[in-house]
């Protein structure tokens, strides 16, 4: 496990940039944390990093519940919030998602553990009292 803190957006992206050439081509990366914890910006750090789209190009999905970006690699950004229910999952197609070569990365995740390949990763993230994001990788 590692841990680490950002005391700004802009922290929180370029820690997400670092961490990309980490991550897998292809594989799931849930991004855990309350409202506000800055799971969409670690996003936006992400798939920059992994030179997909420009940070600003980089949205919260939580109304198409799937962002598509890049090409090689491509990245899927999935937002669960709005999911009631495992059964309303087959219809985002998300059994597809997992099978193309690509990450995805989920915002709520946590909330459906029994979908996820065994080798997820989990990036947990915490807003503190004085603003700043502790961010772990499990």
């Amino acid at each position: 496990m590692e841990t680490y803190y950002t005391g700004s957006e802009e922290e929180t992206i370029a820690l997400g940039e670092r961490l990309a050439s980490r991550l897998p081509r292809k594989g799931v990366v849930l991004l855990i944390g309350d409202l506000g914890a800055g799971k969409t910006t670690l996003a936006k750090g992400i798939v920059h990093g992994l030179g997909a789209a420009e940070p600003d190009e980089v949205s919260s999905p939580t109304f198409t519940l799937v962002h598509e970006y890049g090409h090689s690699p491509k990245v899927y950004h999935v937002d669960l919030y709005r999911i009631g229910r495992a059964g309303e999952l087959e219809s985002l197609g998300l059994d597809e998602l997992l099978d193309r070569e690509a990450l995805v990365l989920v915002e709520w995740g946590e909330r459906f553990p029994q979908v996820w390949p065994e080798d997820h990763i989990e990036i947990r993230l915490r807003r503190l009292p004085d603003e700043r994001r502790e961010i772990r990788i499990e």
